[in-house]
């Protein structure tokens, strides 16, 4: 008589497990959520197959066709109440061939491109400061994945180039208008076979055409048939293709489809939630890895947090395409952080006092309006309010920032200045008119000059930046020491910041000053930041933070008074 067909039902999903015939393999592949590894030993040291709960029908309809033809004796069910699933991660894979760089890699940032090797499209989500942009350069160094399209923020694009030269001794070509039409002969030349762009010129330089419909789509997208050319795609600060509805997203998406390797670079790979993951996913094609977008999201993304089964999902992704490593565990040798937060005085008092009073009444309507349409437009104009108070108490720290500033390069020491509003950073600069700036209104030539200066000019003790322009990808590492006049909304923001003097290079410990208006919203974001560590440290696996909601956020601080 034939084997039986079994079935154990776990808390969370099915294990099943069948004598071998390729028409019950072929209808299990089938199965949405069905995952098995290399030697078919997926998540049960066994031969057996996992089905997710949400597949139940599948699992069902499958046993009972089996027995119905012959495949299989009876179906055999059992439960078991905790599942023998530990969800240890492997360790990571060695590098076994000549790396081929001008520069020595760490031994972690070889098991990184070991990795990258071995899994082709992946992310690559280790710590900002950690060298995500030599291991990227290492992998299609060696995998001769050329010709390698760079996708990255516009103040990045000549950093890149420069990498590719250090590291690999590459020429690299940044894509301008006066290239837009005849960068391909580049490749056919043999002259250059890396480009570099941002994604804000992306349909400038690749798509044809897109048509105005009413649900934009792929099919919505003619792309320039020249992105065929691209063996690689690296995309830098992938995060920023978050969204499964932006044109940039899309933009990205469309480039990237049948590429050999697709790597994406990113300190944050969940900044909101889980739902993040899915366009990251969805442009490296592996999406279906999860058993697709509704399985996704049933799974990984339930729950008014939008996060579940986070131990589970930081486990897949390990095993599937990503990889992520913590200074403290693989750089022992680079100097910690110290973090201190200075309360001040604001000079903007009165102002601040008047503004908060009318968001407080403002609270008082929005928290009392009963219909549904004039409630949500109403939150727009909260998240307004929020901002005009952290504006004003920004304002009003310049002076005592500015002592601070004194203090540390009149001691003869550099020092690194992070804002936010554009007013704050042009007042710092007169104040400062030897200071050299990296913001929205420099260009990235300005942009790389003002890193250039501070970081070779000895007379350069001060950069001032803004998050959006400099939190990124930029090393800085002349100085120790980085101030910040504005809270950023989230800790990675934060940390993003920090970590562009505390990354390799650094010798000294770094430390971190923050700037704290004295009974202002600041001292409540810095609660809030403190207290928000909490579901990308399930995915990742350390300490990122996510976006707290702006309208609770207020509604809490003023709690008390409304």
């Amino acid at each position: 008589m034939a084997a039986p067909f079994c079935i154990t039902k776990y808390p969370d999903g099915f294990k099943l497990k069948f004598m071998y015939h390729p028409m019950l393999i072929k209808c299990v592949k089938n199965i949405p959520s069905v995952k098995a590894n290399a030697k078919k030993a997926y998540l049960f040291n066994e031969k057996a197959w996992w089905v997710d709960l949400a597949d139940e029908w599948y699992v069902n309809t499958m046993a009972n066709w089996a027995v119905q033809y012959g495949y299989c004796g009876s179906v055999q069910r059992s439960e078991q109440r905790k599942a023998d699933i530990t969800f240890d991660i492997a360790p990571m894979p060695q590098l076994t061939v000549p790396h081929g760089l001008l520069l020595e890699p760490y031994d972690y940032q070889k098991e990184g491109i070991a990795y990258a090797l071995s899994h082709k499209r992946c992310i690559f989500g280790d710590q900002p400061g950690l060298g995500k942009t030599l291991q990227a350069i290492g992998t299609v160094t060696i995998a001769k994945s050329y010709p390698c399209l760079v996708i990255c923020p516009a103040a990045l694009k000549i950093n890149w180039q420069r990498e590719f030269k250090k590291f690999a001794g590459k020429q690299a070509l940044i894509l301008d208008d006066k290239n837009k039409n005849t960068w391909q002969r580049f490749i056919e030349t043999k002259c250059c076979d890396i480009f570099i762009t941002n994604y804000e010129s992306l349909k400038k330089f690749f798509v044809l055409d897109v048509k105005d419909d009413v649900r934009f789509t792929m099919k919505s997208i003619s792309f320039d048939p020249r992105i065929t050319l691209f063996k690689s795609v690296i995309i830098d600060e992938s995060h920023k293709c978050k969204s499964t509805k932006t044109q940039q997203s899309k933009f990205v998406e469309g480039i990237c489809k049948g590429k050999e390797f697709i790597l994406e670079l990113t300190g944050t790979p969940v900044v909101n939630d889980n739902t993040d993951l899915i366009q990251q996913l969805k442009i490296m094609g592996r999406l279906e890895d999860f058993g697709g977008y509704k399985t996704f999201t049933e799974r990984f993304c339930n729950g008014p947090k939008k996060a579940s089964n986070l131990k589970e999902l930081n486990w897949r992704l390990w095993n599937t395409c990503f990889f992520r490593r913590e200074k403290a565990k693989v750089l022992t040798q680079l100097p910690d952080k110290t973090r201190q937060y200075i309360e001040m005085d604001i000079t903007t008092r009165l102002e601040y006092e008047k503004a908060e009073s009318d968001l407080i009444q403002y609270l008082r309507v929005f928290k009392n309006a009963d219909d549904e349409k004039i409630a949500k437009s109403m939150r727009g104009e909260v998240m307004v309010r929020m901002g005009i108070l952290k504006a004003i108490s920004a304002r009003g720290k310049i002076k005592a920032a500015a002592e601070f500033i004194h203090d540390v390069i009149d001691g003869g020491e550099k020092l690194i200045v992070f804002a936010y509003l554009k007013e704050v950073v042009m007042e710092l600069k007169k104040m400062f008119p030897q200071a050299v700036t990296v913001t929205g209104e420099d260009n990235a030539i300005r942009k790389q000059m003002s890193v250039d200066a501070f970081q070779n000019n000895p007379d350069c003790t001060l950069i001032i930046l803004n998050y959006k322009s400099g939190g990124t990808g930029l090393t800085l590492t002349a100085s120790s020491r980085v101030a910040f006049i504005e809270f950023p909304w989230t800790f990675s923001d934060c940390e993003q910041a920090e970590d562009r003097a505390h990354r390799n290079g650094q010798k000294n410990n770094v430390n971190c000053y923050y700037f704290l208006g004295k009974n202002t919203i600041d001292e409540y974001m810095y609660d809030v930041i403190q207290r928000k560590k909490g579901i990308a440290n399930g995915v990742t696996g350390t300490d990122d933070v996510v976006k707290e909601n702006v309208i609770d956020m207020a509604m809490d601080l003023f709690k008390g008074r409304l």
